[in-house]
């Protein structure tokens, strides 16, 4: 058994794959119609494009326990999923001239040093990086 596809909810596609390549960094992988104005689009990492792929899930948009299951988490300053880093501090720096919103700045735990971001696509995003 292995991780081959992540989902993560947003409500508009194309601002989420403009955000998350453009912004992030990620490479689309895959992009096929599904009617109504949906798609199947998942994103790699640049450093690992035949790894687990993240899919840009239109969910929200269709079925309400997603939405309020992401809303509420949004509210309540949880991060729907983590992406690991080398440097989070260069991340970090590299982000926010981006623009990128933080809602946590690096801040070490224990073992790894966390920050965490709003996708602009409903969800906030950690960073991580292991010490």
């Amino acid at each position: 058994m292995k991780i081959k596809i992540v989902s993560i909810p947003v409500r508009d596609q194309q601002h989420a794959l403009d955000f998350y390549t453009g912004v992030l960094g990620f490479v689309k992988k895959t992009d096929i119609p599904l009617g109504e104005g949906n798609r199947w689009l998942t994103l790699v990492s640049k450093q690992d494009p035949e790894g687990p792929e993240l899919l840009l899930e239109p969910g929200p948009n269709h079925f309400e326990p997603a939405k309020v299951f992401q809303e509420e988490l949004f509210k309540a300053g949880m991060p729907w999923t983590q992406f690991y880093v080398d440097n989070i501090q260069e991340e970090f720096e590299s982000l926010t001239k981006s623009g990128v919103e933080f809602r946590m700045k690096p801040t070490e735990m224990g073992t790894v040093i966390v920050a965490m971001f709003n996708d602009t696509c409903g969800n906030y995003i950690q960073l991580v990086e292991e010490k």
